[in-house]
């Protein structure tokens, strides 16, 4: 599983969003500056920072919260 959390420079709620991110070591941060990051967005159809996806093993998507920070339980909660 892993929890891929898109963020941008300046973006003014993408602190919080890597704050949360890092409670969970199945995170992976991408920059939608970047080139990879910006790919990997428009896979997922990511269109707005901060959002996550969290992706199964098969990378079948179990959750997404697009556009804001979800509580950690939340996370978690999906995650089981």
């Amino acid at each position: 599983m892993v929890l891929k959390v898109f963020v941008k420079e300046d973006c003014p709620n993408c602190p919080a969003a890597k704050e949360v991110a890092r409670q969970f070591t199945f995170s992976k941060m991408f920059n939608m500056d970047k080139a990879d990051g910006l790919a990997e967005a428009a896979f997922h159809s990511v269109l707005c920072t901060p959002s996550m996806v969290l992706v199964d093993d098969d990378g079948a998507v179990m959750q997404s919260w697009r556009c804001h920070v979800p509580r950690p339980t939340e996370i978690a909660n999906h995650a089981g």
